[in-house]
Order: C-alpha cells, then structure tokens, then sequence
C-alpha cells in the first residue's frame, strides 16, 4: 500500500536546509489527497538528533538510514538509500528541494527507476485526483503545468523561498523506522578526501538577503561597499553577469540564466540594469530594491522600491544606518 509523501530532508553536519521545511510543508498539503502519510527520510551518519528535530514538524513517521557510508553527499549510495526506501515504504510522490544535492540526486534516482521528474517547481497541486507540477520555463515568463504517467512514484524538486514552511506541532508520537541499505566504501566511486574552508560568506543558495552589483559598480573596487552591504544584513553577495565577465568578481556570485537562481525575501540590485537574463535569476524575490543612476532601468519595472541615484552615495549611507541601528 502507498504511503503518501515521501520528503528527502537534507542535512549537512546536522543542519537541516531550510527548503526541507518548505518541502514538508507542500507534503502536509498533498498528502491527504496522494495516501494520507508523510514520511520524512533523513540520509547520514550519527543523524538521529535530525530524525528528533525533523519529528516536530508534521510527519506521521521519520525513516532514518544511517551509515557511515552517508556521512557526506555522494550520489551512489544516497541514491541507494532513496531507492531501498522508495522500495519499503512505496510513495506516490518524492518530493526534494531544488538544491544543487537535491537537483542531482532526484535526476539520477528517477532516472534509475524510470520515474518521472519535474525540477525546480513554484507549485504543486492535486487537480481531480491527479498530480499536478507548475515550473516555469522561458527565462521565468511562462509556466506548464506536468502531469505525470503511470510511471510511479513522480519525483518533484521545489524552488527555494517558493513555499510556506512546515511549522513546529507538538502533538503525538511520531514512529521513528530505521533503514540499512548495504553499501561498502570500496563499491562507492568517489570519495571525500576534505573541504577547504573559504571566506565567502553566506551562500547564494542559502541566503534570505542578496545584495548584487553589476555593471554600473565601475570595477573590482566597487564592490566593496556592495559586499559590506551584504555583510552588515547578514546576507549574499551576487553580481550580474556584466560584472563576471568584466572579471571584476568571480563567477559564483553570478545571479542570473547562465549563473544562480536565488529566491531571497530581500534583493539589493546595484548598478544592474536589469537584462532578462539577470531577471530570470532573481525575478521570484519577496522585495527587491534597485539603486540605479538611469530612471529607465528595466529593473525599476519588476523592484518593489527603487532608488534612482548613484550607488556610491546610497549604499555607503545605507550601510552606516544599519550599523548605526544595530549598534542601538
């Protein structure tokens, strides 16, 4: 019998991403029409303080594999333990986040299994008993709706910022269910050797708050008072692909088509004009605020606020002011 939902939670060292939450908030939705059972699987080594945290959100039963095969993102064997799992408890949808793990790993599973996937949704209904997925194509100026075969269970990735997350209760007992999934270091092909720590900042993918600058920052040295924007809102900093290209920062901050997409409650736009391929990147922000020199930006046509003006006079000032109500 189908159990519903099944939710991948994505942790990293006992961090759970926020777009999990956002995750099982769209499964609580759905579930009653797809099963009625959410089941929230966390993949890892030593996660059962996740399994714990993640009980108090909403789901009927949490699937835990641990191994220390798990201990870091590798497609091979958390695929393996998505496809046991699938196998167990057998969902009528897989929903993921649109993460750059949760991207790659709904792909090759489904792929695996011959299932159907849509990526990178900002909805997800239930039309008459049917399974429907909205995902926006064409540079973000339109949307399809997928339905999906009889090619079961559907694998579904949700955009970032697009969904209301799934908010503590505090009712009941929530079955915890233990799962092993054979797997030995030697079968895997690739292998962790470390991390090298980097001094970026919040991550575009993670942020609430990204603070960009693009052409109209002049040069490298215009970013800084754009970077100490982003740092003193605690946010990203991002950059247009002018800006890139100009080499004047480099290509992971880039927000945009060929770049990032970012879904933040807050969008600073510095000196960007505002080329569709930028928009496409950035256009699903709760508020964006642009600082621009020339009034017939296009980006005044999508920014909430606008500010029509020199960056290097608006941006210092509005960093002071921040650092100046901070400081109390």
């Amino acid at each position: 019998m189908a159990s519903g939902v099944l939710v991948w939670v994505e942790q990293r060292q006992g961090i759970v991403d926020p777009i999990s939450l956002e995750a099982l908030g769209v499964a609580l939705q759905v579930a009653p029409d797809l099963g009625g059972r959410v089941d929230a699987l966390v993949i890892g080594d030593g996660v059962e303080e996740v399994a714990q945290e993640i009980s108090s959100h909403g789901a009927n039963r949490i699937i835990v594999v641990n191994d220390p095969t798990l201990r870091d993102f590798r497609l091979e064997p958390f695929s393996e333990a998505v496809m046991e799992v699938i196998d167990r408890v057998k969902p009528e949808l897989v929903l993921m986040g649109s993460s750059n793990a949760g991207l790659e790993l709904s792909a090759h599973t489904s792929a695996r299994l011959g299932c159907g996937l849509a990526s990178d949704c900002t909805d997800l209904v239930v039309d008459k008993g049917e399974l429907v997925a909205v995902r926006p194509i064409l540079v973000g100026n339109a949307t399809v709706n997928v339905r999906f075969g009889y090619s079961m269970p559907p694998f579904v990735t949700l955009r970032r910022h697009c969904f209301d997350p799934a908010e503590p209760v505090s009712e009941g007992d929530v079955e915890i269910l233990s799962v092993s999934v054979r797997m030995v270091e030697e079968d895997i092909s690739t292998q962790v050797l470390g991390f090298d720590s980097t001094d970026e900042g919040v991550s575009l993918a993670d942020a609430g708050i990204v603070v960009s600058g693009g052409r109209g920052v002049g040069g490298p040295e215009g970013f800084v008072p754009v970077s100490e924007l982003a740092k003193v809102l605690g946010g990203a900093l991002g950059a247009s692909r002018a800006a890139v290209d100009s080499g004047w920062i480099s290509y992971e901050h880039q927000v945009g088509q060929t770049g990032k997409t970012v879904q933040p409650d807050l969008y600073i736009a510095c000196g960007i004009s505002g080329a569709v391929q930028h928009l496409s990147g950035m256009r699903s922000s709760r508020v964006i605020v642009a600082i621009n020199k020339n009034g017939d930006a296009p980006i005044f046509e999508w920014a909430t606020y606008g500010i029509v003006g020199d960056l290097f006079d608006y941006v210092p000032a509005l960093t002071n002011a921040i650092w100046k109500h901070k400081e109390g």
